[in-house]
């Protein structure tokens, strides 16, 4: 849990949490909204991996990235549950 908590707290990843709610996307489409090179946006994209909050599939030479809805509900859940008297 604390993965994912941290892969949350940089702003780069949860833009690209936000553009993978919207669609499935290639690194280099992620890319392409972002000022940085592909290698810092593929960084982000491992730290997002390792929390679980993303997955990637190869498809043919690309590899597709998707949200893990599963993951974030359960994180913002247990994020709540902080706050319950």
């Amino acid at each position: 849990m604390s993965q994912a908590f941290k892969a949350l707290s940089d702003k780069t990843r949860r833009e690209i949490l936000k553009l993978l709610n919207i669609k499935d996307m290639s690194a280099g489409e992620i890319a392409k909204h972002f000022d940085m090179s592909k290698p810092s946006i593929s960084k982000h994209l491992d730290i997002l991996r390792e929390a679980e909050l993303i997955s990637s599939e190869k498809k043919g030479q690309f590899v597709i990235y998707s949200i893990n809805t599963s993951v974030i509900q359960e994180v913002l859940g247990n994020f709540l549950e902080i706050f319950k008297k």
